[in-house]
């Protein structure tokens, strides 16, 4: 789901158990300096649409908008300002994304495991975080890995190489391609399994019980996965317990304007309540890319609702039941976000 004339999907896959601790909350291991961050905010939303759950089962992670007429911007994906000189450098190198606390200085989100994935080749062997470790999450230009899609294309499954096809504007048919490449490349640097093998499932939808749900991997103990894109930007989150990321580029006032009243009341009245067009965006897209990751995350997508759980959008996000949410750093003219299931919490009433 983007905040844009479409909204993209949930993505997730499943995982073993492990030792439990608390992944969103400062620790040790997290202290600021962790690598580079990821982020982003809402671009250029039109109306809010209504639908039910994803729907695209067995797309792993949210696609990029579906063509339009030819010439017009599919989506807010693709649409809005890109990264500017200033702010965190995310494709700046980064440590070993399995080593939280190294890197260059910043200040992540705490318990995030962070790391800019740049023009060099995926590590050929990741480890997997499990329920209760922090989140690995890797931030990508589409521009840097560009070059090297034609060649990697083939490793894309036919549904994939169908959509690709489908873009009429180059910019988002790379920005597709790129985004699913990567996340088959690190799908195999975390699972064993050759980035052209990974398959993809669908799990069962939380509201109706269909085969709709969250796009999950086959592969026995893969991670828990969500895509994100958004004009230059890829983020891709993989946890232990089912996990939502988003990315976006900074709205309008006049998108976050219009938007707002569709949010949470308590959402609502914070957006309002900022005078500055500037902050008042920001804060718009820091609660609507919590919003967006918490829906991919539980696989309900819109029809979860924009209005029934509360995100936030100040400074410190809420908390809804049975998740945990993080912002992430992001380069200016993005936020970013993720959205973490804890194990221990029981699940949201009515799900």
């Amino acid at each position: 789901m983007t905040v844009g004339r479409r909204f993209v999907r949930p993505s997730a896959g499943h995982r073993r158990r492990r030792t439990r601790e608390d992944p969103l909350t400062p620790h040790p291991a997290s202290a600021p300096g962790s690598g580079p961050a990821a982020g982003s905010a809402a671009t250029g939303p039109g109306p809010v649409g209504t639908g039910h759950g994803p729907t695209a089962p067995d797309d792993p992670g949210p696609a990029a908008p579906d063509p339009g007429p030819a010439g017009a911007t599919p989506g807010a994906a693709d649409a809005g300002p890109g990264p500017t000189a200033t702010g965190p450098d995310p494709t700046a190198p980064g440590p070993d994304p399995t080593t939280p606390g190294s890197g260059p200085a910043g200040a992540p989100a705490p318990g995030l495991v962070q790391r800019a994935l740049g023009a060099a080749p995926v590590p050929a062997v990741l480890t997997s975080p499990g329920p209760g470790e922090a989140p690995h999450v890797w931030l990508l230009r589409v521009g840097d890995r560009a070059a090297g899609l034609p060649g990697a294309l083939g490793m894309l499954d036919e549904r994939e190489r169908g959509r690709y096809e489908k873009f009429r504007l180059d910019k988002h048919r790379t920005a597709y391609g790129v985004a699913h490449v990567a996340l088959r490349e690190l799908l195999a640097a975390y699972t064993g399994v050759p980035a052209a093998e990974q398959r993809f499932v669908s799990q069962t939808c939380p509201t109706c019980g269909g085969p709709h749900g969250r796009p999950a991997v086959a592969t026995e103990d893969a991670p828990h996965f969500s895509l994100s894109h958004s004009g230059e930007l890829v983020l891709i989150a993989f946890a232990g317990t089912p996990v939502g990321a988003d990315v976006e580029e900074l709205p309008t006032v006049r998108t976050a304007d219009e938007i707002a009243p569709r949010l949470h009341p308590r959402e609502r009245d914070e957006i309002v309540a900022v005078a500055d067009d500037d902050e008042r965006r920001t804060a718009f897209a820091r609660c609507w890319t919590r919003k967006e990751a918490y829906l991919k995350g539980t696989g309900e997508g819109l029809s979860g609702g924009l209005g029934r759980d509360y995100v936030g959008a100040a400074e410190i996000p809420g908390r809804p039941p049975g998740w945990r949410l993080a912002d992430t750093d992001a380069p200016a003219g993005y936020r970013a976000a993720i959205a973490l299931a804890d194990p221990d919490a029981p699940p949201p009433a009515g799900h």
